[in-house]
């Protein structure tokens, strides 16, 4: 019996030295979210065969070391890339792989790959294969015909360079179901670094896939199709419980695109935290109208369960400007859900974007007057106004790219987007030193009370009534202080 127990584990340990490694790598960032595109991908894989290693530019201090530790027996090296600066340091580590390990398969996913795949591989030699959308499946059927010495012509959902040096495009694939997936592995990762970094025990999760609607700004749509997929709510239940016991952490990010797109599925899931005892608090995002239409009973298993926080994209004061933009909610409906969260004491980030092109001084103005209609109404509500930004795959950019607008040509031009007036000539400087003023007059005069502020908050409130932000002496106090 002893002998017999020896050879499973020795052949349990050979098996566990001739797993391939994959090696997957996150660019710099300023943020210290958990790299969930890399973990549902690594998860995906049968581990008895691969070795998943996740390198993290954020985390890590020594990365050139870990790539030549883990490199030298790899499969393929992967990199999540998002348009802007991480792709900066995307490109970098990419160059230095290919330079060191030429042989060795590059491959891209994430957004920006998405978006541009043949533009990656046309201008950029150390990239040899892009993964278009969701990328469970495809990477398990891209890394088995790696492993195998397999042509990739029937891998669905990627661009691969050939060996002539011309650029194929394999047919994408359709959304899957996210409940047919593992559960995502998180030991891929030191979880309580990613803690460290936060500052306190967050934990981050996403339970769906794609989205559902067609606002005109965001690149959703052409990515996935408006095609949405969620884990039932008692296996997300169960996967939490899971989590929670496992890495003890006390808030919970879900990084969904859009949290409450059905709202049986929230009303079970609160439910079933409440009902296993499962004591933290929660963060998501909503729209207007899925608010709108939360029954109380529903609002109120929310507020029991946990949640702390809303995230729901406004846009514009404008309802013309919303109509425009294809938002499909009402003004209506975010007052609505303002006036929930005030009565349940829960926060929220309504976010407005200005500049949108041909976007009219009336609409700017509704704007304003919405932001301070919403942060005057709870201390707990806080009302941002960022720049239109050209994100690529949208309506809106392509409308303005017929107008005469240009996006970057390059690859390495979009890796420069975060540091050149990315914001396009639709916000004049005047109209964003407005909205800058308007936003930091508006956190003081409705924002949490503190004695110290006090002095300034009855003057905040008459500049916010009246339009008056010349001499803006307080903000620019405020700004030097925090340099």
């Amino acid at each position: 019996m002893t002998n017999f127990a020896s050879v499973k584990v020795y052949i349990r340990a050979t098996c566990m030295q001739q797993r391939k490694k994959i090696v997957l790598y996150n660019p710099k960032a300023v943020f210290f979210d958990m790299p969930l595109a890399l973990l549902a991908v690594g998860s995906a894989l049968d581990t008895s065969r691969y070795e998943v290693i996740i390198i993290d530019g954020r985390i890590e201090s020594h990365i050139d070391e870990l790539l030549a530790l883990h490199l030298p027996d790899a499969l393929c090296f992967g990199i999540s890339v998002i348009t802007g600066a991480p792709l900066n340091d995307a490109l970098k580590t990419s160059k230095t792989v290919k330079k060191h390990f030429p042989g060795l398969p590059v491959i891209w996913g994430g957004w920006h790959a998405s978006l541009f795949p043949e533009q990656v591989l046309a201008d950029e030699s150390c990239v040899d294969i892009v993964v278009r959308g969701q990328g469970e499946i495809t990477f398990t059927e891209l890394v088995a015909n790696l492993s195998n010495g397999l042509d990739l012509d029937s891998v669905k959902g990627i661009c691969y360079r050939k060996k002539d040096g011309t650029v194929m495009c394999n047919p994408l694939r359709t959304l899957s179901a996210v409940e047919a997936f593992n559960r995502i592995d998180y030991s891929f990762i030191d979880v309580e670094t990613y803690f460290h970094n936060k500052g306190n025990r967050q934990f981050d999760i996403i339970t769906s896939a794609g989205c559902l609607f067609r606002c005109a700004f965001c690149a959703d749509p052409f990515v996935y199709g408006r095609k949405f997929s969620a884990l039932p709510a008692k296996r997300l239940a169960d996967d939490i419980e899971y989590y929670y016991h496992k890495y003890a952490f006390t808030d919970l990010n879900f990084q969904d695109e859009s949290f409450f797109t059905y709202s049986q599925r929230v009303h079970d899931l609160t439910t079933e935290l409440i009902q296993r005892k499962i004591k933290l608090s929660w963060a998501a995002t909503m729209r207007a109208d899925q608010g709108a239409k939360l029954s109380d009973e529903t609002w109120r298993l929310c507020k029991a369960s946990g949640l702390r926080r809303l995230l729901i994209g406004v846009e514009s004061g404008s309802q013309e400007m919303l109509d425009t933009l294809n938002k499909d909610i009402k003004l209506e409906q975010v007052y609505a859900c303002a006036e929930k969260c005030r009565e349940l004491g829960i926060a929220v980030i309504f976010p407005f974007i200005i500049g949108f092109p041909g976007e009219s001084d009336e609409s700017a103005e509704a704007t304003a007057r919405v932001m301070k209609e919403l942060k005057s109404m709870s201390p707990l509500f806080e009302t941002p106004a960022f720049h239109f930004r050209p994100y690529p795959g949208s309506r809106l950019i392509h409308e303005a790219e017929a107008g005469g607008y240009r996006l970057p040509a390059t690859t390495a031009a979009w890796a420069e987007f975060d540091f050149v007036d990315s914001v396009g000539p639709w916000v004049s400087k005047e109209k964003a030193a407005y909205f800058d003023a308007l936003g930091f007059y508006l956190k003081l005069a409705y924002g949490r009370r503190r004695l110290l502020l006090l002095p300034f908050r009855f003057i905040a409130r008459y500049r916010c009534r009246y339009n008056f932000f010349r001499f803006p002496l307080a903000m620019n106090i405020f700004k030097q202080l925090s340099n």
